[in-house]
Parts: C-alpha cells; structure tokens; sequence
C-alpha cells in the first residue's frame, strides 16, 4: 500500500489541497504548526533551555499546590469551598482522578494518546461514521480522540482491568464532555464471550497498543482470529503495536500459516513520530485476507 510523503503523512491533507470544505480536520495542519511556533516567539526565553526548575515552581493562584497536596486537601475538605451536609455533585469522581493521577498510569505522557489517534486516522482515512473497536483502551488515553470524533456509540472497547474503566467513565468522559457519545466501554478479556463485539456490523478499524506485549502468544492467536471476523472486507484494517512477537517467534512458513487460518493479511509495518516529544511508535498493519489467494 503506497503512503504519503513525510510531509504530507501526519498532517490531514492541509499541505496538499486544504481541508476539504464541510470536513472537520482530524489532526494539526502545516500552518497550525506555523502559527503555534510564531506565538511562542516572545515566550521563547522563558519556555526554553535545559532549566526545568521553572515548569517545578508554583504559578500564583488561589492556593497553588502540588497533586500530592490537592489530593491531600481533597480527602479533607481543607481550603475547598464544600457543603458540609454532604455532596451536591452528580458524579462522586474519587480525588485520585481528580487530580489525574492515572495519566500517569502507563509510563508515557498521556498527550501519546493524540499521537495514535493522529497516525491511526490518517491511515485509514477514518469517517465519523467508521466504528472502531481498541483492545485495552485502559482510561481512553487514545480513546476519547476516537470518540470525540466518531458518531454516537461508534466507539468500542475491551479493557479488562476495572481501575482503568472506572477513571474513564467517572473522570475521562464527563470531564471532556463527551458523556452524550455513549461508547461501548466493556469490562472483560475475551472477546469470544463479549457479545456486544460480536455482533453488529463490522469494525472498519481495530487496534491494539502494546498490549500483546502481556499476553501469552496462545491467547494473543485467539484474540486475533475473532478480531479477524469482525473486520470490515475489503478495506477494514487491525493495526498492532510495537511487536508482533506472538508471529515473530515462529518460522516465517509457520507464521503465515496461522495468518492464513486466522483469515488475516500482513499489508507491513509503519513508524509514526510524535508530535509533542521525542518519541516514535511502530505499527503493525493486518487486513482481511482475499478469499482468491
């Protein structure tokens, strides 16, 4: 499959034609980038160098605090203006998330989620109307890109660790106002039991970020033939992250085999640079299969 020059690849389509009228652009154009580096310009001394004792130090506020020391006020009520005859809240959010403490749950910046948003969209030049399904969507790093973009429930996830769902849904989504977009977020581990993911039309776009890295290559194989299933033919497409080391591991003759019987194509392996740090990310792209070959 032939992909756009560098220039073009992670920017819409801006730095060829424009955004085509009527279409919401899904990722920064050319001159977004242009405009963000000419409004840094007076910032520059202060926003530069190697000093990170600045971005440490506290701004002036009402009472500015480190998360430790929010968290610390939340749990007490100490310095908060609060009803004393209980909450009024609609959602009883726990101080943890209040303070966005699981965006550091997964050892990389959350703002990584924009990244695979961007590369995975521009891949599959992805509609509103498109469904996608993630498999591990933890607290929607990734996901409330997704869903922010998609149409009303066309957004699915299999996550299985509770934690995570919970933040999602109690902080993720009500804090991006995105509660009215309904996604499918699913408890479990196996998409073989879920039927909310079995049936209904299938997926134009399924993917997977580092999270077979944890799983045993028997389960992994599993995991693939039913994802394989609920590919949209011809152009649907399943992308994996950083290895696929449950294929790797065996010969190339018997790799393929279990491809084939998994009703899988490999169509190749990209990298994507992120647009915010220094950081790449490899994917690997996956379709399904030609009944002809």
């Amino acid at each position: 499959m032939s992909r756009s020059p560098l220039s073009c690849q992670y920017f819409a389509c801006e730095c060829a034609s424009g955004t085509p009228k009527g279409r919401e652009q899904r990722i920064s154009g050319i001159s977004d980038l242009d405009w963000l580096h000419q409004e840094m310009l007076p910032l520059r001394n202060a926003a530069g160098g190697d000093d990170e004792s600045p971005w440490l130090t506290s701004r002036k506020g009402i009472n500015p605090r480190t998360r430790q020391q929010q968290l610390f006020d939340l749990r007490r009520f100490h310095g908060i203006s609060h009803y004393k005859n209980g909450s009024s809240s609609a959602i009883d959010c726990p101080g943890e998330l209040l303070v966005e403490q699981h965006h550091s749950y997964y050892g990389e910046p959350w703002a990584g989620g924009r990244d695979v948003f961007d590369f995975l969209a521009t891949s599959v030049s992805l509609q509103p109307g498109h469904r996608v399904l993630e498999i591990g969507c933890g607290t929607l790093r990734a996901g409330l890109h997704f869903i922010r973009f998609l149409e009303l429930s066309h957004f699915f996830c299999l996550e299985r660790d509770s934690l995570s769902l919970a933040a999602a849904l109690l902080y993720e989504l009500p804090a991006n106002g995105l509660l009215h977009k309904r996604p499918f977020l699913i408890h479990g581990d196996d998409l073989q039991n879920t039927a909310a993911l079995l049936d209904g039309p299938p997926f134009d776009l399924i993917y997977s970020s580092a999270v077979f890295l944890h799983m045993a290559d028997a389960a992994v194989w599993k995991t693939v033939s039913v994802m394989a299933m609920r590919l949209a033919a011809p152009h649907g497409r399943l992308y994996v992250s950083h290895n696929i080391k449950f294929c790797t591991r065996l010969s190339g003759r018997v790799c393929g085999a279990r491809l084939r019987e998994a009703g899988l194509e490999y169509v190749g392996q990209q990298t994507h640079d992120s647009l915010l740090f220094n950081h790449f990310e490899v994917w690997f792209e996956f379709k399904r299969r030609s009944k002809q070959l």
